[in-house]
């Protein structure tokens, strides 16, 4: 069990850190990133996590999608406080790392909605939906299961390629949560948290009627 753990906050650190690491390095560097490179780099990084890690914790690496699958009957109840803790501390040590290497840097990655909270509200319910419904479809598939590392991490950078901009596409309450504590940037932090549940959550139940209609 202790293993599934470590997997998970040794995933969720690389997600965080190189994720958000490269939205902090394209502001220090007036854009050398740019806003394909972070959402390549977000892509990437969750595309070869899945593939380091998902025959030994699942890599969930995400608090919404895990506790999604314990809704389902692929992953035990019992493991879901765990996951989330193990996906947490990854998360935070990786936003503290980057602070204590970027000082002066006030966001640190936070997400923060551009416009209204309820735009970027239903963007995070519906981005996290069509994650999950690609994590659930392709993963718990015998001749696609293979594919999964590539099909999730596509969708991610997909995601972020279109909603970064607006919302900050997180779908990942971990990769929101650690650095805007970290950071002090907390006054949106409950819409990615709420919003990606929600969208995971309604992304599982259509999984299972569509899974038992087949």
């Amino acid at each position: 069990m202790i293993k599934k753990y470590i997997a998970e906050l040794i995933g969720t650190f690389a997600l965080v850190f190189c994720g958000t690491g490269a939205i902090v390095i394209n502001d220090v560097t007036s854009g050398a990133v740019n806003h394909v490179g972070v959402a390549i780099t977000f892509g990437l990084i969750v595309t070869v996590m899945i593939y380091s890690f998902g025959s030994i914790s699942g890599a969930h690496i995400n608090p919404a999608v895990s506790i999604a699958f314990s809704f389902t009957d692929r992953f035990k109840k019992k493991r879901l406080l765990g996951y989330i803790i193990a996906q947490l501390l990854g998360a935070f040590l990786a936003s503290i790392i980057l602070q204590i290497l970027f000082k002066d840097h006030q966001y640190l990655g936070s997400t923060i909605p551009l416009g209204d909270w309820q735009q970027s509200f239903v963007l995070e319910i519906v981005l996290t939906y069509y994650l999950m419904i690609v994590i659930l479809f392709v993963s718990q598939n015998k001749s696609t299961s293979q594919f999964t590392g590539i099909a999730v991490g596509a969708t991610v950078m997909l995601e972020a390629m279109f909603a970064g901009p607006i919302t900050g596409a997180s779908m990942n309450p971990a990769r929101s949560i650690a650095p805007a504590i970290v950071s002090g940037n907390i006054s949106d932090l409950w819409i990615y948290i709420i919003a990606p549940i929600i969208g995971a959550l309604l992304a599982s139940l259509t999984w299972k009627f569509l899974k038992e209609e087949k």
